[in-house]
């Protein structure tokens, strides 16, 4: 990419699409062709091939996606696999078609199975059952990636495909129900602080381990592979680090500043018991993360403080 290649972000006002725009803004790329949902339905095939037609991106991060945690998963299964199928087979597609350069799809690790060898290698894909809560989302994610896969063996398309552990930041989700564990645990901590609350209440047993990761990290890593990867295949992108769900509501609970007690609900499911990412490919391809998860969360926090009224 040169710095006045013109780049399309698909979902640049999320968390993982503003965080590339803001990447790739600080290392001095400036010409940026975006659309927000009002403006341009990635679920109609028919509008985004008249916007690739019209702008003819040189290069594309596929950002756009329908996410949310474990009841928006199970809540709206039949959304969560027809947007994603729809937005990424429409948006790869058009990308062959207007001749972009090179695409790059951001896929996420519960395409694994739920018993996967831990950490889980980039070769464990479609070796198992997945896990059940976010079925649909992890099949239409599988199918984006091997799409990138087909359209580079057929056309000789420069697609490729990363597969991102769990995220937080900027512009996070923070919605009571459908929002990830992490930023669900910033606002029910910080409500119990303001409301004067003696306890907060975390679904589960605490025990799950999980990965997670700045969004930031991951638009600096995405950034890195579009300028130096251009293989088959999907990579990885992780800390390599994990904490049970516990670990992480003592990080939050000190980071808010909450001082009431921390309890769990072990009625409620844990979802997969662990979920490490293997990064060995990635740090051999010549990138580490930075931020820390103490340091990560004190901005998550602060941006999540800069939106309350």
């Amino acid at each position: 990419m040169n710095k006045d290649s013109k780049i399309y972000i698909a979902g640049h006002t999320g968390m993982v699409g503003s965080a590339i725009y803001r990447a790739l803004k600080n290392k001095g790329f400036s010409n940026f062709v975006t659309a927000t949902l009002d403006e341009l339905d990635l679920t109609n095939q028919q509008n985004c091939n008249e916007f690739f037609a019209k702008h003819k991106p040189e290069f594309v991060f596929l950002a756009a996606a329908k996410v949310g945690g474990i009841i928006a998963n199970n809540s709206y299964k039949a959304q969560f696999i027809y947007e994603n199928l729809m937005m990424e087979a429409n948006i790869i597609n058009a990308s062959h078609i207007y001749g972009v350069k090179k695409l790059l799809f951001l896929g996420s690790s519960c395409i694994y199975p739920r018993y996967a060898p831990q950490p889980m290698k980039e070769e464990h894909l479609l070796t198992g059952i997945l896990e059940p809560t976010n079925e649909p989302y992890a099949i239409a994610k599988i199918a984006g990636l091997k799409m990138c896969d087909a359209y580079r063996e057929q056309y000789g398309s420069n697609f490729i495909s990363v597969m991102p552990t769990n995220l937080y930041g900027v512009n996070d989700n923070y919605h009571p129900e459908n929002s990830h564990v992490l930023p669900a645990l910033i606002r029910r901590f910080h409500e119990a602080k303001i409301n004067d609350l003696s306890e907060v209440v975390v679904w589960g047993t605490g025990s799950p381990l999980r990965e997670f990761m700045f969004a930031d990290d991951l638009a600096d890593a995405c950034v890195y592979l579009m300028e130096n990867h251009n293989e088959s295949g999907w990579t990885n992108i992780g800390t390599g680090d994990e904490f049970s769900i516990k670990e992480l509501a003592h990080i939050v609970k000190e980071v808010v500043g909450f001082t009431g007690e921390l309890k769990f609900d072990t009625t409620k499911p844990d979802g997969t018991p662990r979920k490490l990412l293997d990064v060995t490919k990635l740090h051999s391809l010549g990138w580490k993360h930075k931020t820390s998860m103490k340091q990560g969360i004190s901005i998550a926090y602060e941006d999540f403080m800069s939106k309350q009224g």
